[in-house]
């Protein structure tokens, strides 16, 4: 059994991201499973809705670094995690996430390509980019300060300031925020009244929704892939990920 899990019933395709022991940290293989899970409901006439969630105590702890450092970018044509991301943003059906426990990196900028997102009030999101030296992706550096200034998003992605599910329902980034038991439930219920609704005309809303500044934002996709793929090899990297592997502080000091 891999680490993902699909389900369908009454049209939504339940993705679950199912490594409750590493919080749902994303492996190469599971980026693949996440980005085959897509695209497959995406070409099955019987998904109206998907529903991405997490089970044990995380929605993802973001990439599994250990995995990460094993099977670098380097030399893959299409990264995993590329994948799973060019699926979700070329989504044409509705997507809505349901989010508790931590959501790092990955984690919360998927978010910013889902139609609802549902957070518990558990939920602690944080984008530590900077932190390993390399730069946000998914089109968060045009996404986020489209919908709540440069000034916060500079927040969480410069100085990678973890915030609480009710300060991402401030800033726009999720819809509602319920109790962790109540998580699960509310977003299938919404999941579920989304499925009933006429298909046609909520992927042809969607389109209409998604289309302003598409251009820029897969002008943004493509350039954070170059910026982190020349960064993976900086110093700045490999000392953040030198750290990492031995338990320590990073030290930037050296490095200008």
């Amino acid at each position: 059994m891999g680490h993902v899990q699909t389900e369908l019933k009454a049209h939504v395709l339940r993705i679950t991201l199912d490594r409750p022991e590493k919080k749902n940290a994303l492996t190469n293989a599971m980026y693949t499973m996440l980005a085959e899970a897509v695209e497959q409901a995406e070409a099955n006439p019987d998904v109206r809705v998907m529903l991405l969630h997490g089970n044990g105590d995380s929605f993802t702890a973001g990439n599994d670094l250990g995995d990460f450092v094993a099977n670098p970018w380097k030399g893959q044509t299409v990264p995993p995690a590329l994948r799973f991301i060019a699926a979700v943003v070329g989504a044409k059906k509705p997507i809505i996430a349901a989010v508790h426990g931590m959501a790092v990196g990955i984690g919360v900028t998927i978010l910013l390509h889902c139609d609802l997102v549902y957070a518990a009030d558990n939920a602690r999101l944080v984008m530590p980019f900077v932190n390993l030296g390399i730069v946000p992706e998914a089109g968060s550096t045009v996404l986020l300060p489209a919908l709540m200034g440069h000034q916060r998003a500079a927040e969480l992605l410069m100085l990678a300031a973890p915030v609480t599910a009710q300060r991402a329902y401030e800033l726009g980034l999720v819809n509602a925020v319920v109790a962790p038991e109540a998580l699960l439930p509310a977003a299938l219920e919404v999941a579920q009244k989304l499925a009933e609704k006429p298909a046609g005309a909520l992927r042809a809303t969607k389109s209409l929704l998604r289309k302003a500044g598409h251009a820029e934002l897969e002008r943004a996709v493509r350039e954070e892939v170059q910026v982190i793929a020349e960064r993976l090899g900086s110093p700045e990297t490999r000392e953040a990920l030198a750290a990492f592997l031995e338990k320590r502080k990073p030290n930037f000091a050296q490095f200008r």
